[in-house]
């Protein structure tokens, strides 16, 4: 599932290191995540460093 095209707002291997610890992890039960939480902060700070609205997104980033 992982992003085709990096971005220069992407996040850095360092930066990943220092957010992922902070998240949610997965339930131990239920469904699994279907998406990569990398992926879903990549396409949010890709909006905010471009002014896009969600709907213009790339279509590489998460749905």
């Amino acid at each position: 599932m992982g992003q085709l095209k990096t971005y220069s707002s992407d996040l850095t291997n360092a930066e990943w290191q220092r957010i992922e610890p902070l998240l949610p992890t997965e339930k131990p039960v239920g469904r699994l995540r279907e998406v990569d939480l990398r992926e879903v902060l990549n396409a949010i700070f890709y909006r905010v460093e471009n002014g896009v609205k969600w709907r213009n997104l790339p279509a590489d980033f998460p749905a």
